[in-house]
């Protein structure tokens, strides 16, 4: 029985060793799992660590990026405000400049006078200038007779230009119209009455109309008007075809001064056309020249020849003669070698 016991003691021993062994290897398997877990999630965060500062890093640099040019972009929105009010204020002083007759007439005055003298020499124009009958002249273009000097005058109908663009309904605004096409005939039949004068002017004038606007709609919706102004001999003209007008202006005066030296230029034509004359004659000379050295030359390739050839015949003659003496003196020698000499045995 106790035997038994203590065998049974011993199983439980051995049971409990085995127990604790295993205890001891599971607990050595938590720990290395335990460690490899603890090194995994420890590279793992290190990673995700340096993700997200580099993340961070990136967002740090497009925001900063973003905010300069966001601070650009402000400054050229600052500086184009800044832009817009200072030309709001252009806009201002232009539109106080239109409503005031007389700043109106200085603007069209200045525009004109630029216009002409970009397209014209100084000596083609002049400005304010006083006519026999006491008025005075926006421009004065001087051009030659046909057709003589051309007056133009600056007029801006601008009132009622604007009242027929500002009109609310029907009524105000074939209102304005007849308004603008009463104030242009004013200043048509005005330009006609004070700067057509016979012998002193052409038998036309310009109507300047320093706004294109103006002009465009004056044909557009007046055009018995622009007739009519046409039949008084003003021609409205607006700063583009002004410009071209000056064009033609200034092909023409470039044809007068053309015609008024016409005598120089004949005169020159014919002392070219002498120069031509002796040049060919020189040339004739020396084609000559030419002709008699070709000759020349001929007759010294001729005389070159003959001398060769000479040459040649006396250089035969002597090769000759040296022949018939080799050929006598192989004569003697055979001769003198056929000779009966004495025997030896003789003697």
């Amino acid at each position: 029985m106790v035997q038994k016991i203590t065998e049974t003691v011993e199983q439980m021993a051995r049971a409990q060793s085995e127990l604790t062994g295993r205890l001891d290897g599971m607990a050595a398997a938590q720990e290395t799992a335990r460690g490899e877990l603890t090194r995994t999630m420890t590279e793992q965060l290190t990673q995700v660590s340096k993700t997200v500062a580099d993340n961070l890093k990136d967002t740090g640099e497009r925001t900063t990026r973003t905010l300069g040019d966001l601070g650009q972009r402000l400054s050229l929105i600052d500086k184009a405000q800044q832009e817009i009010t200072a030309l709001s204020g252009q806009v201002v002083e232009l539109q106080q400049i239109l409503d005031n007759k007389q700043a109106r007439g200085a603007f069209g005055e200045a525009q004109l006078a630029d216009i002409v003298r970009d397209g014209l020499p100084e000596t083609a124009y002049a400005f304010q200038h006083t006519l026999s009958n006491g008025r005075r002249a926006d421009c004065l273009i001087r051009l030659p007779n046909p057709p003589g000097p051309v007056v133009v005058d600056s007029k801006f109908p601008l009132e009622a230009y604007q009242r027929w663009r500002g009109a609310e309904n029907d009524e105000a605004a074939r209102a304005a119209l007849a308004a603008l096409r009463s104030d242009t005939q004013k200043h048509a039949t005005d330009i006609a009455e004070r700067y057509i004068i016979p012998g002193e002017t052409a038998d036309a004038a310009l109507m300047f109309l320093p706004s294109e606007s103006v002009f465009s709609e004056l044909h557009s919706r007046l055009p018995d008007l622009v007739d009519k102004c046409r039949a008084m001999r003003v021609y409205p003209v607006s700063p583009n075809t002004m410009a071209l007008t000056l064009n033609t202006v200034r092909a023409i005066m470039r044809d007068v001064k053309m015609r008024e030296q016409a005598g120089l230029i004949q005169n020159e034509v014919r002392v070219l056309m002498e120069d031509v004359a002796r040049l060919n004659d020189r040339i004739g000379k020396l084609r000559s020249h030419f002709g008699q050295a070709e000759k020349d030359i001929e007759l010294i390739e001729t005389s070159g020849r003959k001398i060769s050839s000479r040459g040649e015949r006396i250089t035969g003659v002597e090769l000759e003669d040296k022949t018939e003496d080799k050929t006598e003196n192989e004569t003697e020698d055979g001769q003198n070698n056929g000779l009966n000499l004495p025997d030896p045995s003789d003697d």
